[in-house]
């Protein structure tokens, strides 16, 4: 596992555990769209156990110019498709069940 990697999980574990986690509109609506009775502490945890495993890779916003970090975890049962920047928080831009899309459109919070 690269460096960057594991220090970019330990702190995205870090500011999930404080709780540290802001969601844009659109990510709490793809969150509750999953249907498993997810609320943002359920996703807060999912966080805090991402894995080196759930990576899938990292892409630079057209928006902002911002890393985005995408993982694909099992929640549920169900693989999920999160993507995340980090800055002072962790900002959760997407959370929905996994398909290919073009999602770097960005809410800000």
């Amino acid at each position: 596992m690269p460096r960057w990697l594991s220090r970019l999980l330990a702190r995205i574990h870090t500011l999930a555990e404080q709780g540290r986690v802001r969601f844009t509109l659109k990510a709490l609506r793809e969150l509750a769209a999953l249907g498993l009775g997810l609320d943002e502490t359920d996703a807060c945890h999912t966080l805090t156990g991402l894995t080196a495993k759930d990576f899938r890779g990292r892409l630079v916003s057209r928006l902002t110019g911002e890393w985005m970090y995408v993982f694909g975890p099992r929640v549920g049962g169900t693989m999920v498709y999160l993507k995340l920047i980090l800055r002072e928080d962790c900002v959760v831009i997407s959370f929905h069940e996994e398909e290919v899309e073009d999602d770097d459109q960005e809410d800000t919070p």
